[in-house]
């Protein structure tokens, strides 16, 4: 941890910037440091995987609520405060715990789940995590892999709660209900208040010999490694359902629902517009007067466009079809290529004279067609 920079030094920015402040310092660092642009070389290889680290976390808000509390140890799973893994669940997760105690559940919402039917299958709560991919693999789809907490039957009892060889009986706090009437003496009278049952859990039954594993509750928590499939063309903060992934369901109910929130890095190169990709290609004078075959990296690799002679700085050129694939369908979005004209520096003495004779001609040629139009307009109005 010593030798690490803070995230923040990392992009270049302050504690309190804002998302699209922290996108913008990412794109630039990861386009300085690309790999692509210094082969072979491992110091910009190092600076771009610490780029990377940082967005990450800065990037999602859960993540970087724990980094500006903890440091990186809220984002460690190794430390007691970390995030837990790409679903975000760990120390903070054991807060239920807690809560458990208080209101007598076991990560099914407490008393929310007390019901006049305590017999009666209801479904598993939903989890959710985050994965992180990067731009192209957004573009094309990935199988990624994810650590998520979750609430799973119980192996040993079965889901009973019982050990092997009891039995379970009826509640006697609560007759079985699951639930017990409470009355409270206030300034406007006698108030009843239906809770769980804190004894049994809103179950309606007890056990005489606990199971050790799942101590009585039937359910234990486990750390799973979920593979998701993420689909072609999904973009920055869509939603993966992967159904019955989550917690499991109570007396023979469904479990619920995993639900991914997809976290895109930004691309130093392309920009995304919907299913549609923006780059910006850089051409001197000379190419943009005379006119040149262009190499554009697209998604699907690179094309050629054939640039016409007298393209001005900005123009836009589109190429249908080689956008972004939309999710489930065979169709793309179309790319845009967006001119720049970069000036020369550092000329010698020849070439600004040259440059300079040159402007003096087009000068020349612009002046009689200013005196041509001027000459026009006064035959029409005066």
């Amino acid at each position: 941890m010593a030798d690490k920079r803070d995230y923040y030094e990392v992009l270049g920015v302050s504690k309190s910037a804002s998302e699209d402040e922290i996108k913008k310092a990412f794109r630039k660092m990861a386009k300085q440091y690309h790999p692509d642009l210094h082969p072979g070389d491992k110091e910009a290889e190092e600076k771009f995987k610490e780029v990377n680290e940082a967005y990450e976390i800065l990037s999602n808000p859960d993540k970087k609520a724990k980094y500006d509390q903890f440091g990186f140890a809220g984002v460690d799973p190794n430390y007691g405060a970390g995030a837990g893994g790409a679903g975000g669940f760990g120390g903070f997760a054991d807060m239920g715990d807690i809560f458990d105690s208080i209101f007598g559940g076991f990560g099914f919402g407490g008393g929310s789940r007390a019901s006049a039917n305590p017999n009666a299958p209801q479904r598993g709560d939903d989890i959710r995590a985050t994965a992180n991919i990067d731009f192209m693999e957004a573009c094309k789809g990935k199988t990624v892999k994810v650590r998520v907490n979750k609430t799973v039957v119980c192996d040993d009892c079965h889901g009973s709660g019982a050990a092997a060889g009891s039995s379970t009986k009826t509640c006697p706090d609560c007759n079985g209900k699951g639930q017990r009437v409470i009355s409270q003496q206030s300034l406007f009278g006698s108030v009843r208040q239906v809770v769980t049952c804190n004894r049994c859990h809103g179950k309606g039954k007890i056990v005489d010999t606990p199971c050790q594993k799942c101590s009585g509750k039937g359910f234990v928590k486990k750390t799973e490694e979920v593979e998701v499939s993420i689909p072609a063309g999904i973009a920055d903060g869509q939603i993966v359902r992967m159904a019955g992934a989550g917690n499991a369901g109570i007396n023979g109910g469904p479990a619920g629902d995993l639900m991914i929130s997809i976290n895109v890095r930004p691309d130093p190169i392309f920009e995304r517009d919907g299913y549609d990709v923006w780059t910006e290609i850089p051409v001197t004078f000379t190419q943009a007067a005379l006119g040149d075959e262009l190499t554009v990296p697209t998604v699907d690799g690179r094309v050629t466009y054939k640039m016409p002679e007298g393209t001005q700085t900005g123009t836009v050129f589109r190429l249908r079809g080689k956008g972004i694939q939309k999710v489930h369908s065979t169709s793309h979005g179309d790319h845009y290529v967006r001119i720049v004209i970069e000036v020369p520096k550092n000329l010698s003495k020849e070439q600004k004279k040259m440059l300079k004779d040159f402007d003096k001609t087009m000068s020349e040629k612009n002046y009689a067609k200013r005196k041509s139009f001027f000459d026009k307009l006064k035959e029409r109005f005066i």
